[in-house]
Formats: structure tokens, C-alpha cells, sequence
């Protein structure tokens, strides 16, 4: 069971509906009829979850940065890719996803979920083993955002782009290499896999080789690189960008 924790991470896991509820705790003293507590509170009333006030020197001491709320609740959801492609196929959208290669940082995942989801990604595909899995922090990163996407762990990433390559889905890795093509100068409005590295070696060159093309983002700098959550969402924008000018959005 998790505990979530943070206004907005409860607030949307509530909205999204897509876990089993135990128990809400507010803090004594939190105001509840606050904006996003009332909101908080009216989902878990429809969720018909069990609302209990805690001390809140105790839900600190449990669970800190909880900003008065914490949601007891079953485990994170996680999909596989025929869910990520029949969702995209729902949409009657060019599939887009985001392929992470051994994201470690809770926050740096965090941060790429929250911009997948408002930048129209249907799916996220994550390495099982030497990645950080969607914890509660990584929920509360992404400001709840984790809650509404499709999230999907594999043993072999370099299988997978082989099966997207297979739904006739271009893959692009994200990387700064000498031979990289710049974004701004590449079409990325069809069926695309982003890969994004880690926050050390960026994309594995196995993963780099099986892809279509890799892709840099243009430094005019002094600073050699961005992280992997600032460069993949800069990437993702751009590929936002391009598909809303081709009129390929979802929405």
C-alpha cells in the first residue's frame, strides 16, 4: 500500500480513480474549506473513502512534505505498451511516447511525467531494473500528474523499441552526440518513441544504435548539456510544437 502525500499528488490520484482508496488524513488545523481541501475532500466523499484527522507533528513524523494531507491507497497501476497503443489508437492520434533509460532521480522522473501529460504523450515506457519506479515521491514530483498516465516497466528496452518499430513508430534518442541531427531540423509529427537517458551517461549506445536517429537540442552556451528532465521536456515541446502545426494533436 502507498502512502501519497502533498495536496495535488491526492488531489488527482482522487480525480483519477484509477487505485483503490483506504484512508484520507487531514491535518488539525489545515482549513478545509481551502480551494484544493474542498475539492480534496468532495472526491473522497464520492470515493466514499474514510476522512480522518490526524495530529500534525504525527503526519510529519510519517510522512513529511505531506502539506497536511496524506492518502492511504493500493499500489501504482501499471499498464504495458499494447495499453499505451490502444489508447493512442483511441485518440485516432500518432502514438507518442516517452521512453526513460534508467532515470533514477525521483524528482527528474517526477518532472517528465508531469510535462508527458501536458504535452499529449500517451504512454511512458520505463527500464524495470536501475530506474526508480513511481513511488510516492515521484507522484508528488510530478505535482499528481503520474496519476492520469499510462506508465509501463520492461525488463528489455531494447526489445521494446524493436515492437514499436514493429507498429510502424520511428524512435528517436535523445542525445548530444557529435552526428546527432539538430530537433528543430527533423519531422517529428508521425508515430515517434522519444529516448531519454539518465542524469549521468544519457542514452545507452545499445539503445542509441537500435534507434531510427538520434536527436540534440542546439547549445549556444557555455554549459555542455541540460539535465534529462529539462532536455526532455524541451524535446517534447517541440514535438507538441510540430504536431499542433500539422494538426495531429489528440485534442
Amino acid at each position: 500500500m502507498d502512502r501519497l502525500f502533498g495536496r495535488h499528488a491526492v488531489r488527482e490520484a482522487l480525480r483519477a480513480n484509477r487505485r483503490s482508496f483506504a484512508r484520507l488524513f487531514i491535518a488539525d488545523g489545515v482549513q478545509r474549506d481551502a480551494a484544493v481541501i474542498a475539492d480534496i475532500l468532495a472526491l473522497a466523499k464520492g470515493r466514499g473513502v474514510r476522512v480522518e484527522t490526524a495530529a500534525r507533528d504525527q503526519l510529519d513524523r510519517a510522512t513529511p512534505q505531506n502539506h497536511g494531507v496524506v492518502l492511504e491507497c493500493g499500489d501504482y497501476p501499471l499498464v504495458n505498451l499494447d495499453d499505451i497503443l490502444d489508447y493512442a489508437a483511441a485518440q485516432s492520434a500518432s502514438p507518442l511516447v516517452l521512453m526513460l533509460d534508467t532515470i533514477q532521480d525521483p524528482q527528474n522522473l517526477g518532472t517528465l511525467i508531469r510535462t508527458a501529460e501536458a504535452a499529449g504523450v500517451h504512454g511512458v515506457v520505463m527500464a524495470q531494473h536501475r530506474s526508480v519506479s513511481v513511488t510516492p515521491a515521484v507522484v508528488h514530483a510530478s505535482s499528481g500528474a503520474a496519476e492520469h498516465m499510462r506508465m509501463a516497466q520492461v525488463v528489455n528496452l531494447a526489445r521494446t523499441i524493436e515492437e514499436l518499430k514493429d507498429h510502424d513508430i520511428w524512435v528517436a534518442a535523445l542525445h548530444g552526440d557529435a552526428e546527432a541531427r539538430d530537433i528543430y531540423s527533423v519531422n517529428l509529427t508521425g508515430g515517434l518513441a522519444l529516448v531519454v537517458g539518465n542524469e549521468g551517461e544519457g542514452v545507452r549506445r545499445l539503445l542509441r544504435d537500435k534507434s531510427d536517429f538520434v536527436l540534440k537540442l542546439p547549445m549556444v552556451g557555455t554549459v555542455e548539456s541540460l539535465n534529462a528532465a529539462v532536455a526532455g521536456s524541451v524535446a517534447l515541446y517541440e514535438v507538441l510544437r510540430q504536431r499542433r502545426v500539422a494538426g495531429k494533436t489528440q485534442t
